[in-house]
Order: C-alpha cells, then sequence, then structure tokens
C-alpha cells in the first residue's frame, strides 16, 4: 500500500494529512517527516532510475608542494594529492618545477587510481590546498571544472588548514632527508619506499592503530574485530597460565 497524501478543508484553511504505510495516528509532527522521507525517497529511486551509476562519493583530499634538494641538480619538487578521512597517499610526483601542469599530472594519477572521473558521482570531489599562484591560475580552475571537482583554498597564512599533509611532509622529509641523492631517480625510490610504508605498514593513533590503506580500502571493522578476538583469546590464554601456575604452587 502506498503512502497517501490527503487535502482537507475546514474554517481554519486547508490542512495536508500524510498517511503513512502502517494506516495508524500520527501527530503532525511525525506526518511531515514520513512525507519528506519518502519524498526522498521517491526522488533518489528515480534519479537512480535515471542514472543507475550514480553513487555517493565523498573524495575529500588534500595536496600539496615539498622541496628537496639533489646534489649537481638543484631543488626538485614533490607534488602529493593525500585522502583527508584515511590519510592515504593516493598519488605524487617529483617534479623540476612547480606550476599548473604539474598538479594537473598529480591530480590525474589521482583520479586514474580512484576511478572517480569514470562514474557520475553523487557528491563533487573536493580538493584543499593552498594559495600558491600554481593552485590560483585560471588553467587550474578550468582544468577542475572540466573535472568537476570542487576546489578549495586555506586560509592566507595558516598552515594548520592543511595539517594533515603538512604533518605528512614532515614526517616523510624526516626519513628521506637522512641521505644525499645524486639523482632525481635516486630520490624517487627513496619517496617510493617511503610511501609504501607510509600507506600499509605504518600505524596512525588517530585512524585507532591502523594503515591508511585499510581505512581507505574499508578493511577498518574487519581489521579492529580481528584485533578484538586476538585480545579476547591472549588475556583467556594468560588467565589459563596463570592459573595453572598457582595450582603447581599450592
Amino acid at each position: 500500500m502506498l503512502p497517501v497524501l490527503l487535502i482537507c478543508s475546514d474554517s481554519g484553511g486547508i490542512h495536508l494529512h500524510y498517511c503513512a504505510k502502517s494506516g495508524k495516528a500520527r501527530t503532525i509532527h511525525e506526518q511531515r517527516s514520513l512525507f519528506l522521507r519518502d519524498m526522498f525517497s521517491f526522488w533518489l529511486f528515480w534519479y537512480c532510475k535515471i542514472k543507475p551509476l550514480v553513487i555517493s562519493h565523498n573524495w575529500n583530499s588534500q595536496t600539496d608542494f615539498t622541496y628537496f634538494k639533489i646534489m649537481r641538480w638543484g631543488w626538485y619538487y614533490l607534488s602529493t594529492i593525500l585522502d583527508d578521512h584515511s590519510r592515504c597517499i593516493l598519488a605524487w610526483k617529483l617534479t623540476p618545477t612547480m606550476n599548473t601542469t604539474d598538479v594537473q599530472k598529480t591530480l590525474e594519477v589521482a583520479l586514474r587510481k580512484t576511478g572517480v572521473d569514470r562514474v557520475n558521482v553523487f557528491l563533487r570531489p573536493r580538493l584543499l590546498s593552498d594559495n600558491r599562484p600554481c593552485y590560483l591560475s585560471k588553467d587550474l580552475k578550468d582544468y577542475l571544472n572540466r573535472r568537476h571537482i570542487e576546489h578549495t583554498h586555506s586560509a592566507p597564512y595558516h598552515p594548520m588548514t592543511q595539517g594533515k599533509i603538512e604533518r605528512y611532509h614532515r614526517l616523510m622529509k624526516n626519513v628521506v632527508n637522512l641521505q644525499n641523492y645524486f639523482s632525481p631517480e635516486e630520490l624517487e625510490r627513496e619517496v617510493a619506499q617511503f610511501v609504501d610504508y607510509y600507506n600499509n605498514q605504518r600505524y596512525h593513533e588517530s585512524l585507532d592503530n591502523l594503515t591508511p590503506m585499510d581505512v581507505y580500502t574499508g578493511r577498518a571493522k574487519e581489521v579492529l574485530a580481528k584485533r578484538a578476538e586476538i585480545k579476547k583469546r591472549t588475556g583467556q590464554a594468560r588467565r589459563l597460565q596463570n592459573l595453572q601456575v598457582q595450582a603447581v604452587e599450592v
């Protein structure tokens, strides 16, 4: 039975009465809530019927540049895109310049990896950056509009807005800068090794001691449940061991 919307008139004017499937008497607030809920469900069903590939994709990311010194080569710049929710490194690119083309190439790598540009998304992806000239250029704005990506700039002179990627760059440079590099290839290999370690092996306290890849790929609940089971079995084994020791002493 479909929900029914009744239109009644009296001396006080016209009133709307929404009857849900159950047919039970409801207050006007309950009727309004049910009406809005079912109208939204109907709209969502109709929209997905027309576009079956529509999904709700919350792709929020941060991007920034950092720099490295290569012996006899000069300064090289690392462009990185970090997933805001999981802190997973989606893409990075080492370049001798820091311009709009480098940003676009890094974004292309991230889009190919995530596949967000190959489906119709319900929520537009969002990119957070600072106010460098390469992020303020008209070419980048046109590129992001073509890719249907919203662009947000951090507050000027406020690096805490991009605290996650700033913290990642500091952590990475504390490790990568421990040795000198004599070619871009050497630096790229070292950065690739650190990104693999950061995404797949390093545990984050802010992520419930999970790796970024665990959170990004949706394995968080599975990993936490497995840990809880191991903790439970370990506690039972320890209690049994303590009881055996006490029995021997007696």
